[in-house]
């Protein structure tokens, strides 16, 4: 019986393997050095904040593996010699496959900081990192500050849950505003406000130069770049981005780059070995997507594609219209088509922006300056439904039937406050500006 064996039990290599079970007899192997189950790492925070236990986390039963005939093995692969299929585990133990799945995942970036492996350091992205938050910042009599390095979705997760237990933060932003290579400069500064308003010591255009050390090896404060200020604190987490986990591959022959290098087939440079999730790169990128996703539901519908492939059925991955959500404290985000921020936005590109006078929900719609085509629209504070802008995308609407068909697309309860028509009243005065400058 051919032998599926596949490196990581997150959602790209867990949904694989699930949807191999559906349309095969195959057997099935998951390897991870994490953890034993399958967990979901986008509901760590809420662990933290007490919203939910860690059995919470974990979509299946225990005795689910084992009904579906799904072996899962705790262990590190050392290395892998795929010229005789057989991978090499850290405790001397070896396993033989027929085909392999590279679902390894990221691991947070580290830039060598001096200081950056102390005891207090973390980033937030494994179960480990989950028990070292309990462990140096319990309450904020042990942790009486944390810093934050860097600038994007983890890192305001990481400041909303110390937040939640009262612990006070300061917020390294290299950046000149919060994530403005990503939103636009309206709605990046709105975020910024939220930010403080929360009470969150948020210092754009700020770099970490280094982590000093107590007696103990233990983080003692932290030296910013700019102003060598030194700032005492009990934590530090590194947040700035993450990188595939792929060391391991080294020797293999397996072809990498910064991730393991994939055609649209998720086949990588050897036979029969194939990578998924956020490991993997594209060797020809996919529209205007980056060449390596890490995001959640792009490993899962990578998982499905590639169980189809594995269990004869050869079909291309297509990952449709760029579609993204998130939460900024109390503000929801989501993304739908491209809406570029300042740094690489198109010269064809113009936006239309709409705040309410809350400072906390706002939109911005893109679209093609000659052809008035819909590109994609930011949302904040306002729920949309993905299934109306993927149809207009796919459509190739116009941004004007976009915006007077708003309410198609609305999310929210009927006895939320709406804000179509004042969003079109905004767009029409905006559209007789243009044109009296004209």
């Amino acid at each position: 019986m051919e032998h599926i064996v596949i490196i990581g039990n997150g959602i790209s290599g867990v949904t694989l393997a699930r949807h191999i079970r559906k349309r095969s007899e195959k057997q099935i192997t998951i390897i991870s050095a994490e953890t034993e189950y399958f967990f979901s790492r986008t509901a760590l925070m809420y662990v933290y904040m007490g919203h939910m236990t860690f059995d919470h986390t974990q979509p299946y039963e225990n005795w689910f593996w084992k009904k579906n005939r799904i072996n899962l093995k705790k262990a590190f692969v050392d290395a892998i010699d795929t010229s005789t299929k057989t991978l090499h585990f850290k405790e001397g133990e070896t396993m033989r496959y027929d085909k392999l799945v590279v679902a390894s995942g990221s691991k947070p970036n580290k830039f060598g900081w001096p200081g950056q492996d102390l005891e207090g350091v973390m980033g937030l992205y494994h179960k480990q990192d989950l028990e070292n938050l309990e462990k140096y910042a319990p309450n904020n009599k042990v942790c009486k500050r944390a810093v934050i390095v860097g600038g994007g979705l983890i890192g305001i997760e990481l400041a909303e849950m110390l937040s939640s237990r009262s612990i006070p933060v300061t917020f390294l932003v290299r950046e000149s505003s919060f994530w403005n290579g990503v939103l636009p400069e309206g709605e990046s500064a709105m975020i910024n406000r939220h930010i403080k308003k929360h009470h969150i010591d948020l210092r754009l255009s700020s770099n970490l130069k280094a982590i000093t050390s107590d007696e103990n090896g233990k983080v003692k404060s932290v030296i910013i770049e700019e102003t060598d200020e030194d700032i005492a604190c009990d934590l530090v987490g590194l947040t700035a981005g993450v990188s595939p986990n792929i060391a391991f591959l080294e020797g293999s022959g397996i072809e990498t780059e910064r991730g393991v290098m994939v055609n649209r087939y998720l086949e990588t440079s050897v036979p029969d070995v194939y990578a998924i999730g956020d490991c993997a790169e594209q060797r020809e990128t996919i529209g205007n997507r980056r060449p390596i996703e890490a995001v959640w539901y792009t490993g899962r519908m990578m998982g499905e594609t590639l169980a189809q492939t594995i269990c004869g059925n050869r079909i291309p991955y297509k990952p449709g219209h760029w579609f993204n959500s998130a939460k900024f404290f109390d503000i929801e985000y989501q993304t739908y088509g491209w809406v570029h921020g300042k740094k690489g936005r198109p010269d064809y590109e113009a936006h239309f922006h709409w705040k309410h006078n809350d400072d906390t929900k706002c939109i911005t719609i893109a679209y093609h300056k000659e052809t008035k085509t819909f590109l994609g629209i930011n949302t904040f504070g306002i729920r949309m439904r993905h299934e109306v802008f993927d149809r207009w995308l796919t459509e190739q609407r116009q941004v004007d039937y976009v915006i007077q068909h708003l309410s198609e697309a609305n999310f929210d309860p009927e006895l939320y406050t709406h804000h179509e028509q004042v969003i079109l009243n905004a767009y029409k005065n905006q559209l007789q500006s243009f044109l009296h400058e004209q």
